[in-house]
């Protein structure tokens, strides 16, 4: 045994035996077993298509709704649009930002709305293909094509109670003329909020298989992640970008965009697989195998029975009891 493959397994050894180590490796091995990035990626680029729709729904709901209160329509596009700290001032423009739909008949307006609706639905499919595939759920019990479809209509409904609730928020602060006590108070509402939604939308997205009180963990962790990505993302316009849209101009403002929206998604991702993980309990897992412990054991058969695609199908996963132990050393028998 070379030094390098020595240090791995004393390494290895030490992360198996102490508890929050091998936790979070599980996670982040869990996280490659899966090719989650791949997942984050797809989110991230379906919620890029999505946005500018779903902005576009926004104001001309709140134009034909608020046509009279030009305020409250202004404060509730820019509360939206400020969940998104590097380009939020591009999108909330009236000049380069996302305008409102006119259309010449209802018909027409109608039409167009749905379409817009339609085409915003990808980052909910996304999303629910990428927490079928972290719980590693059998293609054989997928939700249906209309299930899926009304979980992608109470995910959008998700989205509108979150404008609802940031702008109400917004308004809060204005009460006490900014006082740093209103700020820290809505500060703590807003991370409890967001705690909230996610654990929604991770109930919403997640097959009905798999039971609320394993969601919540992962729901709680990725509230707080968001919370810190759009504080993080203010102090970075605030001190680093403050000239980068005049220089880049719109190249600049997609690029962060992009960026923003992966890093919402990694984070989503991983706090799924901490659900997954803590739920299933699926560490201490090995860093260099072999051997295999048991939980590595279980993911690789989960994987393994994940491909089964009709109902008279039957996938059969053995492990071979000469390559592996279970990880104390204790030979384990085939699957």
């Amino acid at each position: 045994m070379n030094p390098i493959e020595k240090t791995l397994r004393r390494v290895d050894e030490f992360q198996q035996r102490h508890g929050l180590p091998s936790f979070v490796f599980g996670v982040v091995k869990k996280f490659g077993d899966d090719s989650a990035g791949s997942l984050a990626a797809l989110i991230a680029y379906y919620g890029f298509l999505s946005i500018f729709p779903l902005l576009l729904v926004l104001t001309t709901l709140l134009g034909l709704l608020f046509a009279n209160d030009a305020a409250l329509h202004d404060r509730i596009i820019h509360s939206t649009v400020g969940q998104f700290p590097i380009v939020g001032q591009q999108l909330a423009s009236k000049t380069t930002g996302v305008r409102s739909l006119h259309a010449g008949s209802v018909i027409g307006l109608v039409i167009g709305l749905l379409g817009l609706v339609w085409g915003s639905f990808g980052v909910s499919q996304a999303a629910q293909r990428m927490m079928a595939e972290v719980w590693n759920i059998p293609g054989v019990i997928l939700p249906g094509f209309l299930s899926r479809l009304g979980r992608s209509v109470g995910f959008l409904a998700l989205l509108g109670l979150d404008v609802i609730v940031t702008t109400f928020l917004a308004g809060f602060v204005t009460i006490g003329h900014g006082a740093p006590w209103v700020q820290v108070l809505a500060g703590l509402l807003g991370l409890i909020t967001n705690m909230v939604l996610y654990v929604i939308g991770f109930r919403i997205l997640t097959p009905k298989s798999i039971e609320t009180r394993f969601l919540i963990p992962g729901g709680v962790l990725a509230g707080i992640g968001w919370t810190i990505l759009q504080y993080a993302g203010t102090l970075l316009v605030g001190h680093t970008l403050r000239h980068a849209s005049q220089t880049y101009g719109y190249y600049g403002s997609v690029l962060g965009l992009i960026s923003f929206l992966y890093l919402t998604a990694e984070v989503t991702v991983y706090a799924a697989e901490v659900n997954v993980v803590s739920a299933r309990h699926l560490y201490p897992r090995s860093i260099a195998p072999p051997p295999l412990t048991a939980a590595d054991e279980s993911v690789l058969r989960s994987v393994a029975e994940q491909g089964e695609r009709r109902p008279e199908q039957r996938v059969h996963v053995e492990f071979s009891p000469t390559d592996h132990d279970g990880g104390d050393g204790v030979p384990r028998s085939p699957s």
